[in-house]
This record gives structure tokens, sequence and C-alpha cells, in this order.
């Protein structure tokens, strides 16, 4: 299986439209789609966008090694993906912020301890 393909494989994995999984990596739908039928050669900067966006092993999408995601998040992650992809942008501007805000109290609890 090429990059291609795996990134078609992980985008049905993660039960996303090309639409909603190119929105979560800032290109279009039809950036997808040209990707996905290998008439576009995948950049490391598509590359680096789903690794960070979906918690994806580079070394997975890359050469097809590996977990497909990392073990650490996996599960978790891939549900989490999928439930943020289905909220209107202006809740999942919250989230990002709820998020943001859960990480400044976890970093600032780890300080007092």
């Amino acid at each position: 299986m090429n990059i291609s393909k795996r990134i078609k494989h992980l985008r049905k994995t993660l039960n996303l439209s090309q639409i909603d999984f190119a929105k979560a990596i800032y290109i279009s739908n039809g950036y997808i789609a040209e990707l996905e039928c290998e008439h576009r050669k995948v950049n490391d900067r598509i590359v680096h966008l789903i690794s960070l966006n979906f918690g994806v092993n580079e070394k997975w999408l890359r050469t097809g090694e590996g977990e497909m995601f990392f073990r650490t998040h996996g599960v978790k992650l891939q549900r989490m993906v999928s439930l943020f992809n289905e909220l209107p942008p202006k809740f999942q501007d919250y989230v990002v912020l709820q998020i943001e805000q859960l990480l400044k109290v976890s970093h600032d609890s780890g300080k007092s301890s």
C-alpha cells in the first residue's frame, strides 16, 4: 500500500468524508481527492498536518511500518476527532478553548507540586 492509499485508509478508519478530512488539515477536499487518486504527490507538509491533527504515526504514513496511531492516543484520539468533526465550527472553537484551559490548569498545578 502506498502513501496515497494509506491516507485514504486512514480517512475511512476515522470515518470522515473527504470534506471533513480536508477541513481538519486546512486543505481543499479536491486536493484530498487528488492525493487519494495519486494525481498529486503527498508532500512533507501534508504528512505533518495529518500526523499532528489525527495522532498518526508519521513512519506508518510514509512507509506503512509500525502502528497507524501513536499508542498513547490511538482509539481515544480517533473517537475525539470523529466527534469533534461532527460539531459546528463555533462549538469546535469552544472545545479547543476548553482544552487549552485544561492544559493551562494542568501545567499550573504541576508547578505547585
